[in-house]
């Protein structure tokens, strides 16, 4: 798991560069045009860099080993982080429908300029290339934060080729407008996506369960490792960060020792822990007078 944090580590210092790159990218674009669609992107572009410095201190402070206040680990700073980035991006979303409204009313005039549309294409392509590094490597390196982060970014692709289609269309059907109206949309697509990731970082913090396709592979290693026990029951899951917690009750025969039941408990960690690495698994042992629950796996 070391060389988890250590490579997220890595990934969330340059992050932070390949934001910055992007903002200064987009800012000229619309210095270059005029565009309240590209001041928009470009705006939306700055939360990126907070978010992504977000990102940086939450994967350091998960790495963080358990302490006597934090008995559990820190794996939830990076959920923290993704909730941070969700409200910096609906906040985004408000100051760019601020700029639209104005546009609206204002005289400013918008131009097309092939530099303006170039240097926004070039900072489309840094997103989308890095964007996909970030959803595959935080997934590969299970952060949550990087691929909160790599979602982001994703929809930054998308609002940013919306943009480029409607300055070119603003200008070829002269109604300037258009580009007010278009940063309108943008927003409310980027109010979408920041509610979107609220509530997927609100389900880490809330102890959400794993997925029905692991809890299934859960049960078939409990079943496949379990020999020498009557019963398990009480199977309960909670994802926090990297980690994965397991617990359940496990039903031995009574005559049993505490060494025979001891040996299958350790059998069971082992075997979970290796179909689910990073799993912390939590064993309570009763004795077979407890047998019988409902939707125990019986051995």
């Amino acid at each position: 798991m070391q060389k988890q944090f250590e490579r997220s580590r890595r990934l969330a210092a340059i992050n932070i560069a390949v934001a910055a790159l992007v903002v200064a990218l987009k800012y000229w674009a619309y210095l270059e045009t005029h565009s309240v669609a590209l001041y928009s992107d470009a705006l939306e572009s700055i939360v990126n860099i907070m978010t992504a410095v977000a990102a940086a201190f939450a994967v350091r402070l998960a790495s963080q080993p358990p302490d006597r206040h934090h008995q559990y680990g820190h794996h939830k700073a990076e959920y923290l982080a993704a909730v941070t980035e969700g409200v910096l991006i609906v906040l985004a979303a408000i100051l760019i429908i601020r700029a639209a409204v104005a546009a609206l009313t204002s005289d400013d005039v918008m131009h097309l300029s092939s530099l303006g549309v170039g240097l926004n294409i070039a900072a489309l392509i840094v997103n989308g290339g890095w964007a996909w590094v970030l959803i595959t490597q935080g997934r590969a390196n299970r952060s949550p934060a990087l691929v909160a982060d790599g979602w982001h970014l994703v929809s930054d692709v998308a609002t940013s080729l919306g943009v480029i289609v409607g300055l070119v269309l603003a200008v070829v059907t002269g109604w300037q407008k258009m580009d007010a109206v278009l940063a309108l949309v943008v927003a409310i697509y980027i109010l979408w996506a920041g509610g979107r990731l609220l509530r997927e970082s609100m389900s880490g913090l809330m102890d959400e369960a794993v997925t029905a396709d692991v809890g299934k592979q859960i049960r078939a290693v409990i079943a496949n490792n379990g020999e020498g026990a009557i019963e398990v029951h009480d199977i309960r899951t909670r994802i926090a960060g990297r980690v994965t917690f397991i617990e359940f009750h496990l039903v031995v025969p009574g005559k049993m020792t505490v060494r025979a039941a001891h040996d299958i408990c350790d059998r069971l960690e082992n075997a979970l822990v290796e179909a689910q690495p990073g799993s912390e698994v939590i064993i309570h042992i009763e004795p077979e007078g407890e047998a019988g629950a409902k939707g125990a796996i019986v051995f």
